[in-house]
């Protein structure tokens, strides 16, 4: 199956949900770096990932995204005191309802990055990217029409 995906240019989508104060700057710090990193995520700035919907996760993959990856300040850095763990807590029952409903959990990550981090954004991206391009291109959940 991977030599498929392979000979027909298939290449990831996916969609980072970020906190503005610290992963959208890390990302910023790479681009203005001018790090490499593959170009299949698209950014969604949030004030806080403590403000995330786990429904944003679960539509972002709907509408067919292969892999959501969220990413905050680290614990203990949140411009908004606990946004990171309230984000954290959701996170880990978003994981185990993705498996119960048949879908790899690995199609949804979390990771921390702070503004400073520029070079660890762009090698979080590469690890998202290679995660889900193993997995393959998301079946289950998505809206065909």
């Amino acid at each position: 199956m991977a030599d498929v995906k392979a000979t027909d240019g298939w290449e990831p989508k996916i969609v980072a949900i970020v906190c503005n104060w610290c992963t959208y700057a890390g990302a910023d710090l790479a681009g203005i770096s001018r790090i490499q990193y593959p170009p299949n995520v698209r950014l969604v700035r949030l004030p806080c990932t403590g403000r995330i919907n786990p429904f944003y996760i679960m539509k972002a993959l709907q509408e067919g995204a292969d892999g959501v990856l969220v990413s905050g300040c680290h614990p203990g850095e949140c411009h908004y005191l606990s946004g990171n763990y309230s984000a954290r807590r959701k996170f880990s029952m978003l994981k185990r309802y993705l498996s119960y409903v048949g879908i790899e959990a690995d199609r949804a990550m979390f990771t921390w990055c702070s503004a400073s981090e520029g070079e660890r954004f762009a090698k979080v991206i590469k690890g998202v990217t290679e995660k889900v391009r193993e997995l393959g291109p998301a079946k289950k959940l998505v809206k065909t029409l």
